[in-house]
């Protein structure tokens, strides 16, 4: 089994409830889609744009664009949440055509989008500097001459000074019980990569039942995903925090030239 099959694994086996990440998932859709609308019309200007969410999950950042006006299509590695974001997104009164795709080999046209955007510490999922840098040349060649790519990740400069080990729970209550998450990383030696447990409780009338899935993670560093972009070609590459951007997560810009 390949990594990129673990990690499909990993989200075909999540996607029924990763909604459960969040205390209020639309509420999450809702705050993620606006930060990420008023970027793409501070860069590309206020008419609607043609976006690739290239790791949509289940839809979280896709349709809370398609919502505001964006011809966006999705893809993911994982079939099962492309799939449910199709649905999701139908449910809400959006648009969002989606498919399984490798984001190393994006199908589709070459300059077919205004934006690419690889959200919510998809990348890292790249374990090799050769993975990440094909990534990053596909999202280069399907977008314009002038497209803007947008990648968010964790804040791995501190996190690898750092180094944690466990999250805070997060607990939602569901109508089969209460779901309680965190997670647990377990860092490898070389200090840049880690291992992490989804560890999910679901505490209903039958009693706890607990569900736990791994993942695999590379911490890029700022530095390191700048220099990757670079060397894919792309220019004007720039970083904002969540207090600037309103994104949850740090932010990478750059630009197609």
């Amino acid at each position: 089994m390949t990594p990129q099959d673990r990690v499909a694994g990993f989200y075909d086996s999540l996607a029924a409830d990763y909604h459960l990440i969040y205390a209020d998932w639309d509420a999450g859709i809702a705050r993620q889609g606006a930060a990420l609308d008023a970027l793409l019309r501070e860069r590309l200007g206020s008419a609607p744009a043609d976006v690739l969410d290239c790791s949509c999950g289940i839809g979280t950042q896709a349709i809370g664009l398609a919502l505001r006006g964006h011809r966006v299509v999705g893809s993911d590695l994982s079939a099962v949440a492309a799939a449910r974001a199709v649905r999701e997104a139908a449910a809400r009164g959006a648009a969002l055509p989606a498919a399984a795709a490798d984001m190393r080999r994006l199908p589709f046209a070459g300059s077919r989008f205004d934006a690419v955007v690889c959200a919510d510490n998809s990348l890292p999922h790249l374990l090799t500097a050769e993975d990440v840098g094909a990534a990053l040349a596909s999202m280069r060649r399907v977008l314009r001459s002038g497209g803007l790519l947008v990648v968010s990740t964790r804040p791995y400069d501190e996190l690898r000074r750092s180094r944690p080990t466990t999250t805070p729970p997060q607990v939602v209550e569901t109508p089969e019980g209460r779901a309680t998450t965190h997670q647990r990383w377990h860092w490898h030696e070389d200090g840049e990569r880690y291992d992490l447990d989804l560890v999910r409780e679901l505490a209903g009338p039958d009693g706890v039942r607990t569900t736990v899935r791994r993942a695999t993670y590379w911490a890029l560093t700022r530095q390191q995903l700048t220099a990757m972009a670079g060397a894919a070609g792309f220019t004007g590459i720039a970083w904002a925090e969540p207090a600037a951007s309103g994104f949850f997560q740090p932010v990478l810009t750059a630009v197609a030239p």
